[in-house]
């Protein structure tokens, strides 16, 4: 990445000066290691490069990969690859990197144990996890925490082994420790602290079986990830006699120049001016251009910089800014929420100076406190604002309160001044071109939002209009706009969308789900269908639609199969009876008449779900936003008051709309007379049946703020009914925002509920024939997603390893016994 960014800096500044050659060791170009994890979650590795396609060619580029360079003659100015061919050079820049650091426990090299570093030591690890049933990670720093979570992703019963007394020890306190810790817990990830590896132990077969702890426990486990930290790759440097530091590094100057002023050393190879060898991608940046500057003869250098990381890890947000620990005289403003998993931590000198910060659960003021520990000026602002929640206190500062030299993005160091400049002064109208001038929020993106903020309130004050702020920093975009450009121009990707409309490298949280909603709600029209873990979509689901189950709280999943309007055999609810027995689930009867079963492990999902499928069954989709019920009274079939056959229309109505991806769930029910027993008009759309045909009710959700639903038709006939349940949920699916029930949609729509009957009943806006073509092409194309999940092995990677070993105990999913059936242990409690 650092080499990528020097050549780039190069180019830029004295286009074809210097003929280059690259000298690689992988097999390809340079590629974004910070997102390395996403590789398994299906990006692709094209979509990780940093070198475009035409990068090299257009810039005279020679490209030598797969073949390192193996020595240096300073004298005759060569390098010679491991091919033995040589190259002779006027400059040489190291930029070799570092390698992971492999305790020297015995069994170290027992074939199942890995680093994780490239794109090929991430494949060997997939093809051995589909042979695995349990995975450690023998680190619990920044690095192995991204690994247990691509374990756990791989359906691995996870540990992470940590010789420190804390897991990230180098980046967060004891409380944000403790506080990290009890999280990934709760998701099943087992955490042995305190507890270095001892030794790796072989099985019959000569591959990992066990690894020994030197607390004395023993891990059952077929792959272990070795992330115990890097080194930096300085042995080029050794052997042609070039000064390195005492624990590694090649000493550089501010220009990143070595003791050879023809040889330079930039990332994580080199000791920087500061005396530290620096491991993030941001000082490595501003290495790689403090170097560039230099050969071009422009001003800059780099004697060292504010360390900050963000990350999510295992779906915990972590952050950590400056001195995490504090210093002699620091003194400490804390906010904690055990209940909320949230742990915030500032540490301020006694002249009012942010010096660092610990967050974990929630990183939301991570730009502004980066950016205030940088500045390094005392806080204009009381320090508590800047960790409580608004309701607790006033409302932090947003970027605006920034003084002007203020680095907003560390990657590219771009402050505050350059980019309300590029608005002010240069023109630019919005994020897409202030990035493209000044490179902001162009590298990592996690300064995408601070720089959206930034544009908007310089607009603002040169009296342009504001754009509207849409779905993310990421989208400008409403979810409503993002459906209908998806469907007008056939957009199948989100990596196309995000390319053509929106800002920053991959997403977020907020736009990846919505997207993949959208993306899952058009498929039909768009491609004929599509799964929901087919290719790029896997990669843009949560936890639960990434596994087609709901995760509980210990890290278990409960299994929902759909049972339409409440209507089930006996035979098939011996079925439902046999597998809860056999895997030990828990089961209970819901209000929207299921039967759920809780306490599956992430091995035993495809197993159960074999058994309900060969049964009939299949997904409720309780883990999507989507469809869940349609819930229904016994009707005129057997209730003497009933009017109309409210079990046999639930049915319909449920089969009909099952798999219908929408920005919230959707619950439906249908009731066969006034009496109401199917509270019909609780839900988002609900059906009460009268003596002339049905009464249709929609916009009615409970949750925290409950609406009863409103009037839309009264004594419709089964045709009518149909039709504009149909068009009432493809319009409310292409209009709403993300994660809005109808009840609140249908507030906000203009003209509320005349204005939605004038749509969808009158047609006043000519779009019917869409709505009814979008939801025929649904039910045209529906097919169960656990059917094709079983009936297709790539699918199934991620649940191969579970079927390879059915019933396998998980020992970090605890349960105890209540009420004769089983319930989450709490943590620390065994089973």
């Amino acid at each position: 990445m650092v080499g990528q960014r020097f050549l780039q800096a190069l180019t830029e500044a004295a286009p074809g000066r210097y003929r280059v050659t690259v000298i690689a060791e992988e097999p390809r170009p340079a590629y974004d290691r910070v997102r390395l994890s996403s590789w398994f979650t299906g990006t692709t590795a094209d979509e990780l490069t940093l070198c475009p396609p035409d990068f090299a060619e257009e810039h005279g580029i020679g490209l030598r990969l797969g073949d390192p360079a193996a020595t240096v003659d300073r004298s005759a100015r060569t390098v010679t690859t491991r091919s033995g061919h040589t190259v002779r050079y006027d400059v040489l820049v190291l930029a070799t990197g570092s390698s992971p650091f492999v305790p020297p426990v015995p069994g170290h090299d027992t074939p199942g144990c890995f680093v994780y570093r490239t794109l090929d030591d991430l494949e060997a690890i997939r093809e051995r996890a589909g042979r695995a049933t349990a995975g450690a990670v023998v680190g619990g720093g920044l690095l192995g925490l991204e690994a247990a979570g691509a374990l756990r992703a791989l359906g691995l019963r996870t540990h992470v082994v940590e010789h420190a007394p804390r897991l990230m020890a180098l980046q967060v306190d004891d409380g944000g420790g403790s506080t990290l810790r009890r999280r990934i817990e709760e998701l099943g990830v087992a955490v042995h602290t305190g507890a270095g590896a001892k030794a790796v132990e072989a099985g019959p077969d000569g591959t990992v079986a066990r690894m020994l702890l030197a607390n004395g426990e023993t891990l059952d486990t077929q792959l272990i990830v070795f992330a115990a930290g890097v080194r930096p790759r300085d042995e080029l440097a050794r052997a042609a006699r070039l000064p390195v530091g005492e624990r590694g590094g090649i000493v550089v100057d501010a220009h990143c120049r070595t003791a050879d002023p023809r040889i330079l050393a930039i990332g994580e190879c080199a000791r920087a001016a500061d005396g530290r060898v620096h491991g993030l991608v941001a000082p490595g940046y501003a290495m790689a251009e403090a170097a560039a500057a230099g050969l071009t003869g422009k001003d800059g250098g780099f004697t060292g910089t504010h360390t900050a990381t963000r990350l999510k890890l295992l779906g915990v947000d972590v952050a950590s800014i400056g001195d995490a620990h504090g210093t002699d005289g620091a003194l400490e403003v804390l906010y904690a929420d055990s209940r909320a998993g949230v742990y915030k931590k500032l540490l301020v000198s006694p002249e009012g100076r942010l010096l660092g910060a610990v967050l974990v659960g929630d990183t939301a003021a991570y730009d502004l406190l980066r950016a205030l520990a940088a500045d390094g000026t005392p806080l204009t602002t009381p320090p508590e604002h800047l960790v409580l929640p608004p309701t607790a206190g006033s409302a932090p500062p947003g970027p605006a309160a920034l003084p002007d030299d203020a680095v907003v993005c560390s990657c590219h160091n771009v402050r505050k001044a350059a980019i309300t400049s590029a608005v002010t002064e240069d023109g630019c109208a919005d994020v897409t071109a202030v990035k493209k001038l000044t490179r902001a929020g162009t590298g990592c993106g996690s300064c995408v939002k601070a720089v959206t903020c930034l544009v908007d309130d310089a607009l603002a004050a040169t009296g342009a209009p504001v754009p509207d702020q849409g779905l993310c920093p990421h989208f400008r975009h409403s979810r409503a706009e993002l459906f209908e450009i998806v469907r007008v121009k056939g957009i199948t990707s989100f990596a196309r969308l995000l390319d053509e409309h929106g800002n920053g490298l991959e997403g977020c949280e907020i736009c990846k789900p919505a997207v993949a909603s959208i993306l899952a709600s058009l498929a039909p029209q768009l491609t004929g269908g599509g799964h929901i873990l087919d290719g790029e979509q896997a990669a843009l689901q949560d936890t639960n639609d990434h596994f087609l189950a709901n995760l509980q709280r210990n890290g278990s999943y409960s299994v929902v199969p759909r049972v339409p309007a409440g209507e089930i055999t006996p035979e098939k609810l011996i079925v439902i009876g046999e597998i809860a027995r056999d895997f030990g689930l828990y089961t209970k009867i819901t209000g929207a008449q299921r039967i759920d079963m809780f306490g599956a492990t992430v091995d035993q999902l495809p197993a159960i779900w074999r058994r309900l499928v060969d049964a009939g069954f299949e997904s409720g989709h309780a883990y999507g936003k989507a469809l869940r019920t349609v819930k229904s009274c016994v009707g005129s079939t057997w209730c003497r008051y009933g009017v109309q056959d409210s079990v046999a229309l639930a049915i319909e109505l449920e089969l009909r709309y099952r798999g219908l991806r929408s920005p919230h769930k959707l619950k439906a029910a249908v009731s066969g007379c006034a009496r109401e027993c199917a509270e019909a008009r609780g839900k988002d759309f609900g059906v009460i049946a009268t003596a002339a045909g049905w009464n249709l009710y929609v916009g009615g959700n409970g949750g925290t703020d409950p609406r009863h639903a409103r009037l839309l038709l009264t004594d419709a006939g089964h045709a009518t009914l149909i039709r504009t349940i149909d068009r009432f949920l493809m319009f409310y699916i292409r209009t709403a925002d993300r994660l809005e029930r109808t009840a609140p949609w249908l507030e906000r729509l203009p003209g509320g509920l005349d204005h939605l009957r004038e749509v969808i009943v009158d047609d006043s806006l000519g779009i019917c024939a869409e709505l009814d073509a979008l939801m025929a092409r649904h039910t045209e194309t529906y097919e169960d997603e656990w059917r094709a999940t079983l009936e297709d092995p790539e699918r199934l990677r991620r649940f191969v390893s579970f079927v390879n070993a059915p019933g396998t105990p998980d020992p970090a999913v605890r349960f105890v016994p209540e009420r004769g059936q089983i319930r989450p242990a709490p943590v620390g409690v065994a089973s």
